[in-house]
């Protein structure tokens, strides 16, 4: 039997607070993933660290105990105490600790509390002339059930706009009828919460899957509810494997025609992740007008195409500025995203340009209003936008043929 939210909560039963009342009248929320488990608890005029600290451990004792009971243990619990205003008055967890039955049940598996450090490989022999080379991260990627085409958007470097693109595009293919999926797989930087609206909103998982948010016409799931909004990331490549592979797969995406996957800036570890876990349609890489950001833009592209992944084409964001006067001003250098789509045989997409409207619309998680003239600052970044989403259904299309995913049909009448 999995461990579930309500487990959690009749764990918590057990435990009272000093006021006598049990501890899961005071539970913000809980989360609950496969084998790790976080709490969010609030009580009202209680901020005795050593108290908090107290309740903390017992808490633990209990939800874990609970775990065992349902065959299920926890390799990582967090519990935070949390004032009204939602900042953090006491927290703990992590791993199973030591001497607990999780903890030996690892030690006699083998598996370490700590990573080992590294050491260095055996030299590997020059390959022989014909040596067959090793087959590609999507050789052994599998599909995701009930999703057409899983697409990829990435950045060479933070800060171009690549969840801008990616939340237009996925609520640009919804207006025109598609189920749509989006992932922010952004494991250091979500954005989602914020440009989708979902701030008010609880995650919830059921017997150990998350359920989706339903937004503006898409399905998202992003990271970003599952942990403290101030609270960094720290972690490891292996851990950001661990999560993100969960989001993906233990998620009830439903039938989709498209899942966007937002992914963290770079060529790191999660890319690498996607490519080898699931079958994708393509990419799209995302750049501003900059020489400095093609540079980076140039490294992801040939990411992609070292991975086997078909690079659907280039968006160039924040393309232009409209004043509100209405005047486009090139503060950028517009075109410069184009050119380099060019130079590497690339499908150019389209350019966004930015606007007030966009940035207001983002900042009030209404992507909704980027598609309307009366709250987009008037008809040009509608139409962009709306030429992108044509664009890239154009080439998702061409891919599926090249991959033999769907063939050319003849209409007579």
């Amino acid at each position: 039997m999995a461990l579930g939210k309500q487990a959690v909560l009749e764990a918590l039963g057990r435990v009272r607070s000093p006021g006598g009342k049990p501890l899961s009248d005071a539970v913000e929320w809980v989360a609950v993933l496969d084998d790790v488990a976080s709490v969010k608890l609030h009580l009202p005029g209680e901020d005795d660290r050593v108290a908090l600290a107290a309740l903390t451990d017992e808490a633990g004792r209990a939800v874990r105990a609970r775990a065992r009971e349902a065959g299920q243990p926890l390799s990582s619990l967090r519990i935070e105490f949390v004032d009204a205003g939602g900042h953090v008055l006491f927290a703990s967890g992590g791993g199973a600790p030591a001497g607990s039955p999780e903890a030996e049940g690892h030690r006699r598996q083998g598996i370490p509390r700590e990573p080992k450090p590294a050491q260095a490989p055996p030299p590997t022999p020059a390959p022989s002339p014909t040596a067959v080379r090793p087959a590609s991260p999507q050789a052994g990627a599998g599909s995701l059930p009930g999703i057409t085409h899983a697409i990829a958007v990435g950045a060479g470097k933070g800060g171009v706009g690549k969840s801008t693109v990616a939340v237009n595009l996925a609520v640009g293919l919804a207006r025109k009828g598609h189920a749509v999926g989006l992932l922010d797989g952004d494991i250091y930087g979500p954005s989602l919460p914020r440009m989708l609206g979902l701030d008010a909103l609880e995650q919830i998982v059921i017997e150990g899957r998350l359920q989706p948010f339903y937004v503006h016409g898409v399905t998202a799931v992003s990271i970003g509810k599952l942990v403290d909004a101030e609270k960094p990331l720290v972690w490891r490549g292996p851990m950001a494997h661990g999560a993100f592979s969960q989001l993906v797969n233990k998620t009830d995406w439903g039938e989709l025609d498209y899942l966007i996957i937002d992914l963290p800036p770079g060529t790191g570890d999660v890319p690498l992740t996607l490519a080898q876990s699931v079958r994708l349609t393509g990419s799209v890489v995302v750049c501003t007008p900059q020489k400095v950001a093609q540079d980076d833009a140039v490294r992801a592209a040939r990411m992609f195409q070292q991975l086997n992944v078909d690079v659907l084409g280039v968006v160039e964001n924040m393309s232009f500025f409209i004043g509100d006067d209405g005047k486009e001003y090139d503060i950028f250098g517009r075109g410069g995203a184009e050119a380099m789509a060019q130079r590497l045989n690339l499908p150019y997409l389209g350019g966004i340009p930015i606007n007030t409207a966009l940035r207001r619309n983002g900042d009030q998680g209404d992507p909704s209003a980027n598609f309307d003239p009366a709250t987009a600052g008037g008809e040009t970044l509608p139409r962009h936008l709306t030429a992108l989403v044509e664009q890239f259904e154009s080439q998702v299309a061409l891919a599926s043929l090249r991959q033999g995913r769907t063939r050319p049909t003849l209409s007579i009448s």
